[in-house]
């Protein structure tokens, strides 16, 4: 499938077919990725040292002692050494002031947990999970995280899934879980049992947030409203959001291709002008991407080679590049800048 997108990325870029997109700004890049098999020099610190300053923190997945523990590299330097904690996440996020990890505990009764840690290590709450771990965020202030698990289910590209996202507050504020918010579409409120919610992203407001919402099929781009406990509606065919530092687009996947499943590319709205447009990465994109600035996203993509490994790439959300290697090796990545 990746080879015959590629085949047919300079056609999608015809004035024919962007009038055909119904206003979507469609870009393809025909260029081909460029890789690096080696990872980046790994240097272990202890979790009484942890690494400061601006850096891209993710989920190590160079193989060795260090796999699948956080890791941090400077934002400034991502392809330099990396700092490799003690502490395991099969997900996590992380700001200056705090991180989320989730986790799944096997043992003799396989649990899932979801850890909030302060920037001094501390656990400042816990919480228990239904199913594997799948999205966290944290608020740009620290104030607000959320968590999604599956509760039934393997990945978004199952037929049928079902996932719990909740909202809490690092006060102690609860939001319970979000499919106890009034869903409305078009104005009409959805009560179908087979609603999900997942993939939050927050607003600066400690108020506004926008999700996935999903029935019958069908998914939306939702907005938030934590004090009004509603969720309405914005866009159709969109999945895990995340909104760019300045507010002023939202990223999210977008199902481009179903013959042979969900295919998955990224797509960016302009939320002034609500035109859509779809990133030139010519892989299925199952992630919750991260904003490096204002125009550039990261994300994480699956090495085809090596199962469990992954890479984190950068892409321009204006579709003037190719795919770029970002960080080799590492999965769920986010940018703190102190």
């Amino acid at each position: 499938m990746t080879t015959r997108r590629r085949t047919v990325a300079a056609v999608l870029i015809s004035a024919a077919l962007l009038g055909a997109a119904g206003g979507y700004g469609i870009v393809a890049w025909a260029g081909a990725r460029t890789h690096s098999t080696g990872p980046s020099a790994v240097q272990i610190v202890g979790a009484d040292d942890a690494a400061t300053g601006d850096r891209v923190v993710f989920r190590n997945t160079a193989s060795g002692d260090g796999y699948g523990l956080v890791a941090s590299v400077p934002l400034d330097d991502p392809d330099g050494e990396r700092s490799v904690t003690d502490r395991a996440c099969d997900r996590v996020y992380a700001t200056d002031l705090a991180q989320m990890c989730l986790t799944i505990d096997r043992g003799i009764v396989t649990t899932f947990t979801g850890t909030l840690r302060d920037a001094h290590d501390a656990v400042q709450a816990s919480w228990p999970l239904p199913g594997i771990p799948s999205r966290t965020r944290i608020s740009a202030d620290s104030r607000l995280v959320a968590m999604t698990a599956f509760v039934t289910g393997e990945s978004y590209g199952t037929v049928a899934f079902s996932t719990q996202t909740t909202i809490s507050s690092t006060d102690g504020t609860d939001y319970g879980n979000l499919e106890g918010f009034e869903l409305l579409v078009d104005g009409a409120r959805v009560t179908a049992a087979d609603r999900n919610i997942w993939g939050v992203t927050f607003a600066a407001d400690d108020r506004t947030f926008y999700a996935t919402a999903a029935s019958a099929g069908r998914t939306w781009l939702v907005r938030g409203d934590l004090a009004a406990r509603t969720l309405t509606a914005v866009r159709e065919s969109a999945e895990c959001p995340s909104l760019s530092p300045d507010a002023a687009h939202i990223a999210y996947k977008k199902v481009t291709d179903s013959t042979a499943g969900s295919f998955w590319s990224i797509a960016i709205l302009d939320l002034a002008t609500g035109v859509e447009t779809i990133l030139p990465e010519p892989g299925n994109v199952d992630d919750q991407v991260e904003w490096l600035d204002n125009s550039t996203v990261l994300y994480g993509m699956p090495r085809a080679d090596v199962v469990g490994d992954s890479d984190v790439w950068s892409l321009p959300i204006d579709g003037t590049g190719p795919p770029a290697l970002f960080i080799p090796h590492a999965w769920s990545p986010s940018v703190v800048r102190t």
